[in-house]
């Protein structure tokens, strides 16, 4: 009798644990399935670009990449809901590529404008190279599959509404502002396009969230911000 109290006592402990385990693995599963990436795309493949990905408690990772082929190939492995870029997705109503003469602004770009946050507009000589490779980045992202969500975001104007410094002010601060935001696992030594990742992941989390600002024409293309907070 004794031996069976004991197995029995050892089966309940066993079952436990595999419970415990089991609600760890589908806590897990729900941050993966929440996972968004951040990217501050450079208009160049030479020069750095900004990854990040971040789960919905906020914690993050973030690296340089530089090719379109490893960005893609890091968006795969992360297999995230929504993949915040910071580049222009769309291009003026009118304008059936960028080199085309046309209008020079967006509805969304009118709207940044109206709430005074400064940018560089898309027809803008090097914004030309980025706007080019957001486009191609977003239909080589979006043929992944898998319901991944690509949104434009602008982590300087983001900043300017979260009430953060822009990466000009010094990376210490914004990288103090994002941890006061709430992101875990920032490195000390992250660059500044990182640090514009993590703005833009932040983003995305608002998105899946129902907690953002929506700018522009969505038959145009759109923008997505934060809402306003205070400092």
């Amino acid at each position: 009798m004794e031996k069976e109290r004991k197995n029995a006592l050892e089966m309940g402990k066993e079952k436990k644990k595999e419970n415990k385990e089991s609600t760890e693995e589908k806590g897990r599963q729900a941050l993966t399935l929440m996972l968004v990436v951040g990217i501050d795309l450079a208009g160049s493949p030479k020069r750095d670009t900004g990854f990040c990905e971040i789960d919905r408690s906020k914690h993050c990772a973030t690296k340089v990449l530089h090719t379109d082929s490893e960005i893609i190939e890091a968006v795969e492995r992360a297999r995230p809901k929504v993949v915040s870029i910071d580049a222009p997705l769309s291009l003026p109503r009118g304008r059936k590529s960028i080199n085309q003469l046309g209008p020079h602004f967006r509805q969304c770009d009118l709207e940044l404008r109206k709430l005074h946050i400064r940018f560089f507009p898309i027809t803008l000589g090097p914004m030309r190279m980025l706007t080019s490779r957001g486009i191609r980045l977003k239909k080589s992202i979006e043929a992944i599959g898998k319901g991944i969500k690509v949104i434009e975001s602008f982590p300087g104007g983001a900043q300017d509404l979260l009430g953060m410094p822009r990466k000009q002010r010094g990376l210490g601060a914004l990288r103090k502002s994002l941890v006061k935001y709430g992101l875990k696992g920032l490195r000390n030594n992250a660059t500044g396009d990182e640090l514009d990742a993590a703005t833009c992941a932040i983003v995305g989390l608002d998105y899946i969230n129902n907690n953002y600002m929506r700018l522009g024409d969505p038959e145009e293309g759109v923008m997505i911000m934060p809402k306003p907070r205070h400092k």
